[in-house]
Parts: C-alpha cells; structure tokens; sequence
C-alpha cells in the first residue's frame, strides 16, 4: 500500500512516518510537506520520498498523491493564537489545502482520506463531555478551518462516494512538538522551561481542563484505521475521555523532571475554550482494541526526549 501523508515533516506526520515504517514496513510512504511549521530533519531517518510543495498548489498535490491508495491529511496551518494572529494563512491552508487533498483523492481514483480535525471545533458549547453529535460553536480562526475541513470530508463522502475519515484530535502531545516559537503548545513549552529552570507562565487561573492524547496513540488509531480502511459519514473524537487542569500538568511535570517549580499567570489566552473531554463511545465502537498511554507516562516518555535532544545541543 502507498500511502500520502501531508504535513509528514511535521511533529504528528512524522511520528506516524515513523510508526508506519516500524509497523508496517510494506508501506510505501510519500511525504507532501512545505517545511514552513514542520522540520526537515524529524524525517531524516525515513525512508519515505519526499515531496516539497504547499498544500495551496492544488497541481502539488495532485502529483504528490499519483498512484496513493490513501491519504492521511495532517498538513496545516496549526495553533490558535496564529490563527487569531493571520486568520487568512490559516484558512488558505486549512480549508483550501483540504479542498486539494480532496480533488487530487478524486482526480486520481484514490477512495480512502483520513484527516485531522480538531476539539477546539466544539469551543464554547459548554456540556462535557464532547460527543460528536452536540453543536459546534468555534471561537477561533483556526477552529472554523477544522470545520470546514470535517465537513469537506463528510460532504465528499456523500458526494463522490470517498472513504472519508475526520478525526477530531484532542490536545495531542509528545516528542518533536516544539517549545521554541511563540505559538508553541502547553505541554512542550512547560517541559521546556522546567528543564530550563525558568518560571512556567500559565494563561489564567490553571484550572483550565484538557484531554491529551499521547501522539502514539494518535499513529496506532490511524494505522489501524489505515488497514481496515475505516470510515465514518460524522466525525469521531481521538481522545480517551480524560480530564486533566494544567495545575494538575505542571505537578506530573515536576515529577517527571524531579525538580520544583514556578509559575507565572498571565491573562487568559483569546479564543482559548474553558473545558475541554471527549466522549469515546464512537471511537470505542470504531477501534475497541486501540488503548490509551497514560499521562504520567506520556509526560515522562516526552521529557526524555526533551533531555536527549538537550544532550545533542538541539
């Protein structure tokens, strides 16, 4: 099988480089990435082609996707606060960068699409949990171009007759996320600056709650989706219903590390949702065998890796 990842240089595309390769190593994968948020060098140990275009040249990606039997769309324009910061970029990456994934799939003959979404989609519907059939209500840029990314999906199915997969992903951590740009997500700029001894500046009162989801996880969900070519005419969260405040990360944290530290509150973060905890009743009945890495694993697992890459000079 020959599988397209775009965004595959990038800190979920490459770990799923990496899993498909160490799982499935008949996998034939091809890389579609620009490098502008993602990292040549996550791929360095691949054997996967790379192909360097933008997701907003539908001709790139048409001849990035020539000859796939699927596609797994994880190329964007990512984080909240730049959308909010450049709300045009995000949405010319993020939904017509969806709209060519989708042509090229169908321009090609290629029936199977899996792609990331996201819970911030769900924004200030206030229930708990998230199920997939509550309302959406985005606060965000970068939320309204997950949306419409979903329901491209969604719409293609029922149009074209694609296998459409959309997986909201919730919070997603691990190695290779980066903590060093200004848009960086909580869990690598915290490890980041406990390892650094600095004071870990915290938007808001802390009490804010979120679901990660180890970034292992995430590839085994699309691996396995991948193989049973797995569809679905709504999108299913990818999270294990847990929820977790940052006062309650920053403490694992500091075990993980074995040092104290300290925080910095500051204004709450615009376009940010309060709570946030996936009902997992779909993905369950979807993949019933796919489990979760715990937190305090997944915590320790990625500040090893901050430690080694530390010890590199990186």
């Amino acid at each position: 099988m020959r599988v397209l990842i775009t965004g595959g240089g990038g800190f979920i595309g490459s770990n799923l480089v990496d899993h498909l390769e160490r799982s499935d190593p008949e996998t034939d994968v091809v890389v579609l990435d620009d490098f502008s948020t993602g990292d040549r060098s996550n791929l360095a140990a691949s054997r996967a082609r790379i192909v360097d275009g933008s997701l907003v040249d539908g001709d790139a990606v048409a001849d990035a996707a020539s000859g796939a039997d699927a596609i797994v769309h994880l190329g964007a324009v990512p984080s909240v606060p730049r959308s909010i910061a450049d709300p045009r970029r995000s949405h010319d990456a993020n939904i017509t960068g969806t709209l060519n994934v989708l042509e090229a799939a169908r321009r090609h003959g290629i029936s199977h699409v899996i792609a990331a979404s996201s819970s911030s989609v769900y924004g200030s519907n206030p229930a708990l949990p998230k199920s997939e059939d509550m309302f959406t209500r985005p606060m965000s840029p970068y939320a309204v171009t997950k949306l419409a990314t979903e329901a491209y999906l969604v719409a293609y199915g029922h149009s074209y007759g694609l296998r459409t997969l959309a997986f909201r992903f919730f919070n997603v951590y691990g190695p290779r996320q980066s903590a060093g740009h200004d848009y960086a997500a909580v869990i690598p700029r915290f490890i980041d600056a406990a390892l650094a001894g600095v004071p870990l500046q915290v938007e808001g009162d802390g009490l804010q709650s979120r679901d990660f989801t180890y970034v292992d996880s995430v590839c085994d969900a699309i691996h396995r989706a991948l193989q049973s070519r797995l569809a679905s005419p709504s999108p299913v969260n990818l999270a294990f219903g847990t929820r977790t405040t940052l006062m309650q990360l920053i403490a694992m944290i500091e075990e993980a590390t074995g040092a104290p530290v300290t925080i910095e509150h500051r204004a709450a973060r615009v376009g940010d949702v309060r709570e946030s905890q996936a009902d997992t009743a779909l993905l369950k009945s979807l993949l019933p065998d796919l489990a979760p890495v715990p937190l305090e694993r997944g915590v320790q697992k990625t500040v090893e890796w901050f430690r080694a890459e530390a010890a590199r000079g990186r």
